[in-house]
């Protein structure tokens, strides 16, 4: 049996997603089985080089999960051509220059969502990566939880007729961050560093919408603002300046209509974070 290593560039993995769900569940769980094996019979093992701005949260991470590699320098990290693929996990308005710059160093892109803050840019790293002609993937983990694998099974077998609506209700309550901290971080609630609900969750929305139910058509939404301080990581107010909830409406392909209620400021009396209604004519 062959064993192949391939390096990967992670970039943003200080952070509470690049850490857990991309590092923790991800590059150490593979690692720790002894990588993947590929249907030829080869092995493939990943050995990661952590990338941020802070060398202190660096150094702990590296130390805590057994990883040799980490840096401060990207350029110096792109230069290496071991690492052939960048990960990118930094917060929205960081990422898409990151990764312009990684495409045309030659790597292969796998990133966390949204590609970028607005669509002309998010298409531009589109177009450039295609002409590089490297592999290219965002971030589209909901597809594949256990309950929407079903859900697609259920539709697809034709079991609920044509469908006519969808209801979705996702969200949970983040703390103000005074008398209790919050569970996301401040950044997600200032507009100007790549916060609000609309850009973070629409995201998934769109696939899961697109793959599921039937490609969006039309979209009308409302943002809206429920909390409007809040108090961050060093016990300071601040202002809240993008939309903590949001209210929105979809037509897909076929006249589906699809409702969804996103917020971060809901107590909900339920054991998930989303839960979907989806009616058709049987």
């Amino acid at each position: 049996m062959t064993m192949r290593t391939i390096g990967i560039i992670m970039n943003g993995v200080t952070g509470r997603m690049g850490t857990n769900q991309h590092l923790v569940r991800s590059i150490v769980a593979i690692r720790k089985q002894g990588g993947i094996q590929l249907p030829g019979g080869e092995t493939l093992q990943v050995d990661p080089i952590l990338v941020g701005r802070n060398e202190q949260k660096l150094r702990q991470l590296a130390e805590t999960y057994d990883i040799e590699r980490w840096s401060t320098d990207l350029q110096e990290c792109l230069a290496n051509p071991a690492d052939e693929i960048y990960f990118d996990a930094q917060s929205t308005p960081l990422r898409s220059e990151s990764l312009r710059t990684a495409i045309l160093a030659g790597k292969h892109i796998y990133c966390e969502k949204p590609t970028a803050s607005d669509l002309p840019t998010a298409l531009e790293l589109v177009r450039v990566a295609r002409q590089a002609g490297i592999k290219h993937g965002v971030v589209q983990d909901k597809l594949f939880l256990p309950g929407l694998l079903k859900l697609k099974r259920v539709i697809d077998s034709g079991f609920l007729g044509r469908l006519l609506s969808v209801r979705g209700e996702f969200g949970y309550w983040i703390f103000e961050g005074d008398w209790q901290t919050a569970q996301r971080p401040s950044w997600n609630y200032v507009k100007e560093q790549g916060g609000g609900i609309i850009i973070d969750m629409f995201c998934h929305w769109r696939y899961v919408l697109d793959q599921i139910f039937g490609e969006v058509r039309a979209v009308s939404c409302l943002g809206a603002t429920h909390i409007p301080e809040r108090v961050n990581e060093k016990g300071e107010r601040y202002t809240v300046t993008t939309d903590d909830a949001a209210y929105a409406t979809f037509e897909l392909e076929g006249g589906i209509i699809a409702q969804f209620n996103s917020s971060w400021s809901v107590r909900v009396y339920r054991d998930e974070l989303l839960s979907l209604q989806v009616d058709g004519t049987l």
